[in-house]
């Protein structure tokens, strides 16, 4: 059974300004999505639990500089994406 996906509007907003920045990433994002929806927890996506004042967040990467902060629902099937960007711009 596929994840489902909820994009809140602050998400897409920070989607469409990392797309207009990153032109280069648009198949890396779109792969990366992908696979979230079909198995969150493949080996390329690196997801993990962070810690600290983002405890209630997971991560994936996009590549080895980019990543998607997210809420990660396993019982739920249901991911929410909450920021995207540099390893910086997402966990600082």
């Amino acid at each position: 059974m596929k994840y489902k996906i909820i994009y809140t509007d602050s998400y897409i907003k920070q989607a469409r300004k990392f797309i207009k920045k990153h032109p280069e990433l648009i198949d890396q994002y779109e792969k990366t999505l992908k696979l979230l929806e079909l198995n969150p927890i493949h080996p390329s996506l690196k997801l993990h639990k962070l810690s600290g004042k983002l405890n209630d967040l997971y991560s994936v990467s996009i590549n080895i500089s980019y990543r998607i902060t997210m809420e990660f629902f396993i019982t739920e099937k249901t991911i929410i994406p909450v920021k995207i960007g540099s390893h910086d711009d997402v966990y600082g």
